[in-house]
């Protein structure tokens, strides 16, 4: 980023270094904001988007220990994980501008300062984040994963690494962060990226239909079975299979799971003939590892086989400073979509969205944008045009209210509408109430509808 286009905040309780600071740099940056309390940092933060932060290491001058400017700092990561910050400190705080740096701090600037090192400095620093994100866009925007926080750029290159070997990977995170667009990723950055990509969701697969779904059968094995049919390894022989919702497959599916990825070879159901494949596989789940290590629910020789390598995708509200980025990203995609090519954020929309929890992560927001496009009545998206997930607030209330009986006849109310305003199409219904269609058919069979 050029210094000129900048907006740079600085944050120090001393009125002398917040004039001395805001003159040299308001002839170099776009604009500069000065606050004399830390107390007010984050309310700026979200009332302006801000490239860079100056922060003082010390705001009592009887405590003087650092750990103020400390604290401070990991309250803008928390906040905005991908946010700029330059520690201000004295010579005799070298160690503690160290630690800064080791808890996220980009650089640090010793008082007093020379004027040239500050604007290199600064420059320094805008110019690699820029490039980093520069090339997280290029390398994986493209697959529709959109992140610049630091837990996000760590599953950016462990993506760049494991992609070209043929390792089994598993991916592992809630429902809605976006596991299938990294198993996409992986796929299209691998040596098999000309193959085919096949995707099953074999948490929803019967245990009749199981066997014959994923490795084919002969015309007449069954009732149902009118012609010779391929699964999906073979479908995907040469090429990545990813099975989704391992975790809920049964202890005698993953039997049938595990001979194949053994031997190499399926045997369609109603011949004895074996088929070798070759394959990359990648599986996912919401469980987590722990809890998928129960072997009275998953065995542990399947799990070794899937699970050379291991990604763990974080839920939206542990990378809040992607929030504002995501939003505008489908923001900008419905907007072109539904005929709203300058719809924008209001500040308080924005803010309403970087304080929720979003419970159904990347996909409840994706959702709530879409709806709010559609329903807002001008091309600026006020607060009151972001409507939540009924389905995640609803099970939001039954946890921290305990009422819930009267809460399942509200969620199942709200079920019954979805499935009756789109004229019982599963995929539409679930779309709508920002959930996966798997997680609507656990709910249908909750409530025998």
């Amino acid at each position: 980023m050029n210094l000129k286009q900048a907006c740079i905040l600085v944050i120090d309780d001393d009125r002398d270094v917040l004039t001395a600071i805001g003159l040299l740099l308001k002839k170099e940056v776009l604009e500069v904001v000065t606050e004399k309390n830390p107390e007010n940092l984050l309310g700026l933060l979200k009332k302006q988007n801000f490239d860079l932060v100056l922060l003082d290491m010390n705001f009592n001058a009887s405590i003087n220990t650092g750990n103020e400017g400390i604290y401070w700092l990991k309250r803008i990561k928390e906040f905005h994980s991908d946010m700029c910050v330059i520690m201000i400190t004295a010579y005799a705080d070298i160690d503690l501008a160290i630690r800064s740096l080791k808890e996220g701090a980009d650089d640090f600037i010793v008082k007093p300062w020379n004027n040239q090192k500050l604007t290199e400095t600064i420059q320094d620093v805008l110019k690699k984040k820029g490039a980093e994100k520069k090339n997280n866009k290029q390398n994986f925007g493209e697959y529709g994963l959109i992140g610049e926080s630091d837990v996000m750029r760590d599953i950016f290159s462990k993506i760049e690494k494991i992609a070209p070997t043929d390792a089994n990977i598993l991916i592992l995170g809630e429902n809605g962060t976006g596991k299938d667009l990294i198993a996409q990723a992986i796929h299209q950055r691998s040596l098999r990226a000309n193959k085919s990509y096949v995707k099953v969701d074999v948490g929803s697969l019967t245990e009749s239909l199981f066997e014959s779904e994923l490795f084919g059968h002969k015309k007449g094995a069954f009732t149902d079975a009118r012609e010779d049919r391929a699964g999906r390894f073979e479908a995907a022989d040469g090429g990545t299979l990813f099975l989704d919702e391992i975790g809920n497959i049964s202890l005698h599916q993953q039997a049938k799971l595990l001979s194949v990825l053994q031997n190499r070879k399926v045997v369609r159901l109603g011949t004895n003939n074996e088929i070798t494949i070759n394959l990359r596989l990648i599986c996912a789940t919401n469980l987590p590892l722990t809890e998928l290590a129960n072997e009275d629910k998953f065995r542990k020789d399947l799990i070794y086989r899937i699970n050379t390598v291991e990604i763990i995708v974080p839920p939206l509200r542990s990378r809040k400073g992607d929030i504002a980025l995501l939003a505008k990203h489908f923001l900008k995609f419905y907007g072109n979509k539904y005929f709203k090519p300058k719809a924008e954020f209001h500040s308080k929309a924005l803010e309403k969205l970087c304080d929720y929890r979003f419970p159904g992560n990347v996909r409840e927001l994706q959702y709530s944008i879409e709806r709010a496009v559609i329903m807002a009545d001008s091309e600026q998206i006020q607060a009151s045009d972001l409507i939540f997930s009924p389905i995640e607030s609803g099970s939001k209330l039954i946890s921290e209210e305990g009422n819930e009986t009267k809460l399942s006849a509200v969620e199942k109310q709200t079920i019954l509408r979805a499935i009756e305003k789109n004229n019982g199409n599963i995929t539409k219904a679930a779309k709508e109430l920002g959930i996966t269609r798997t997680a609507l058919y656990r709910r249908l069979s909750k409530y025998e509808i």
